[in-house]
């Protein structure tokens, strides 16, 4: 048997490829899972943008008369759980907790509907139209909700405290249809 010098055992290249996957597979693991994660935390954002999004027009084609005050909540039943339904699902009817909800996480407590009202001009246009015998102005719906961001590792592996949050709101002006 001969004994192999350090000189051989620097010649000998049959295992360089398993050592350089080795020292890539953690990186490659990390850029592969934060992707996950980014794609997971973009497409949450978008959903809820989107819900409320829908749910302020949905507020601002109900009737005048569900909206009493310039300030604070409009009407409940016929205008602020309808739209939080649409925020939460999608449509007019709620569904079983838990199921069928468009953002994860996402509750009825979670999300606002509140109003106020713009008299005289807004951005230099004068209130006429539907606005005309209108004496609190036009009035404007808010919808706004806040969730807690359901992560992809911390489901999966466990991870915490990433205590992000989604936010969004929207705004539409009350036609009264």
């Amino acid at each position: 048997m001969r004994v192999r010098t350090i000189f051989d055992f620097s010649r000998d290249t049959r295992a360089t490829a398993a050592v350089e996957m080795a020292l890539v597979a953690p990186l490659l693991l990390v850029i592969m899972m934060g992707s996950a994660e980014l794609g997971n935390y973009f497409m949450n954002e978008h959903s809820l943008l989107k819900a409320v999004r829908d749910g302020s027009r949905f507020a601002a084609r109900q009737s005048f008369t569900w909206y009493p005050n310039c300030s604070g909540d409009p009407d409940a039943d016929n205008v602020v759980t309808p739209t939080k339904n649409i925020v939460m699902y999608g449509y007019l009817a709620g569904s079983a907790a838990g199921s069928g909800r468009l953002t994860p996480n996402i509750s009825a407590s979670d999300i606002s509907v509140t109003t106020q009202c713009f008299t005289g001009q807004v951005g230099g246009q004068t209130m006429t139209g539907i606005y005309d015998d209108r004496t609190n102005g036009a009035q404007i719906v808010t919808v706004s909700a806040t969730v807690n961001y359901r992560s992809i590792l911390a489901t999966a592996f466990g991870f915490s405290g990433l205590n992000k949050k989604l936010n969004a709101t929207s705004q539409a002006a009350v036609t009264g249809i």
